[in-house]
């Protein structure tokens, strides 16, 4: 049976309800916060003491209908670090608004989250990647937003953030060079590239003109998450790190005979999920997310 689509807005108060709620049922106080992506909910095996609550039984969230998203947070401690770790994302695809899909990133905030660590598997647009490559966000391109569909659409609220946030520095610069920098030292460089990210709607995949399209605006990977959620945690004041997985190649020619699948996607997950798991908790333990911000 499928959940029920709810379509009341994240308000500050309706916030504070589930923050408040998650306070009562855990001692952790999280400074970070970690989003996995499609088949990459592996790294919240990696924390330690784990508190495990399931979506369901949390007031007002949201509830993930994706194969390869196991629909609950995990709140414990990696590399030293409070933290919680969403196993399971929301998507526009799935009936939420965009305001319900980014509700618990203003959650987060509210608990004293202060720096978002974001996961995805992606199509690789770039000619130059392959199916298994690590693209760290520089940049996205917001294409639901550039047609009006932008989280912080409506009243603003003040204690949330300001009406017109930046967007320029999005993803934080010292994150992404230290993310390279271990990359480097843990062998992961010929796979570990850099680029921009497009976010779309889907839930189909893209067409080729589509792809062409998308490449020739300056974007490397493409996929259907993270854009949404980094706008609220920026908006937030929160520090934003993000990586792709390039699950599939994005296809480009109309005489191929491939095509993108889900399967692909989480299979590929499978194969690279260890190294990434890898490279995020190294960038943690080298960070100190209370007073880095």
């Amino acid at each position: 049976m499928l959940p029920t689509i709810p379509t009341e807005s994240n308000s500050y108060e309706e916030c504070k309800i589930t923050s408040d709620w998650l306070k009562a049922h855990t001692d952790v106080r999280p400074v970070l916060a970690i989003v996995c992506g499609s088949g990459l909910g592996g790294l919240a095996k990696t924390i330690k003491d784990p508190v495990i609550l399931k979506y369901q039984d949390i007031p007002n969230f949201p509830q993930s209908t994706v194969h390869g998203h196991a629909g609950q947070l995990v709140f414990g401690t990696l590399q030293g670090k409070q933290c919680v770790c969403m196993q399971g994302r929301f998507h526009l695809y799935e009936g939420y608004p965009v305001q319900k899909i980014t509700l618990p990133i203003r959650v987060f905030k509210l608990m004293g989250v202060q720096t978002v660590i974001l996961t995805n598997a992606a199509g690789g647009l770039n000619p130059g990647y392959r199916v298994g490559d690590v693209m760290v966000i520089r940049d996205h391109i917001n294409m639901p937003g550039m047609a009006g569909n932008n989280p912080l659409a409506g009243l603003n609220d003040e204690r949330f953030g300001v009406r017109f946030p930046c967007m320029s520095d999005a993803y934080d610069r010292k994150l992404r060079e230290m993310a390279h920098e271990v990359g480097e030292e843990l062998g992961f460089s010929d796979f570990l590239k850099e680029g921009v990210y497009v976010v779309l709607g889907g839930p189909s995949f893209e067409t080729i003109a589509e792809c062409r399209m998308l490449h020739s605006m300056g974007a490397d990977a493409v996929g259907m998450s993270t854009g949404h959620e980094v706008i609220v945690a920026r908006h937030c004041g929160m520090r934003c790190f993000a990586l792709s997985l390039i699950s599939n190649q994005s296809v480009m020619d109309y005489t191929s005979k491939e095509k993108a699948n889900h399967e692909e996607v989480l299979e590929t997950g499978k194969e690279r999920a260890a190294q990434m798991e890898q490279l995020v908790s190294t960038i943690v333990a080298r960070n100190d997310f209370e007073h880095s911000y």
